[in-house]
């Protein structure tokens, strides 16, 4: 099975968290892999750190030795149905302010439904420590576990 690794996940395994290296001890490397939209997460984060070269340099080193999945049309339509399903279940059940209504008010980002949305194109394990993923499991076979529990 492959896994799809969040932020965190990534963030955890740049700085070689002990816990971390423990975990891809017991899975094939070559069934990582992450998402653009992580990737972005991570260059992100380096920009506005306080150690902003050294981190950049080693979040580049790590992009550079993972696959990352790229949003693709099929990616695309599972956000969307992904989107909606949860809008439909948990947002206004009045049309009118449905349409203009704000998923993060219910914790779900935009850039976790990619995540989810690439995840599910592959039918990959999403590894994070986001709970919001598991929620998302609630309208989509989405898998989810935490390496660092």
């Amino acid at each position: 099975m492959p896994y799809l690794l969040d932020t965190n996940h990534c963030f955890r395994l740049i700085a070689r968290d002990e816990r971390m290296l423990a975990a891809l001890n017991e899975r094939p490397l070559e069934r990582l892999m992450t998402s653009v939209v992580v990737a972005g997460e991570l260059r992100y984060g380096a920009l506005i750190s306080e150690r902003r070269i050294e981190n950049a340099l080693a979040v580049e080193d790590f992009l550079g030795r993972i696959d990352q999945i790229a949003v693709s049309p099929a990616i695309s339509q599972i956000y969307a149905d992904l989107k909606a399903g949860i809008l439909m279940k948990l947002g206004p059940k009045d049309r009118s302010r449905r349409r203009a209504f704000d998923l993060t008010k219910l914790g779900f980002t935009d850039n976790d439904l990619w995540i989810a949305a690439s995840a599910l194109e592959r039918d990959a394990v999403v590894v994070s420590e986001d709970p919001d993923f598991r929620r998302m499991a609630a309208f989509q076979s989405l898998d989810v576990e935490n390496w660092l529990s």
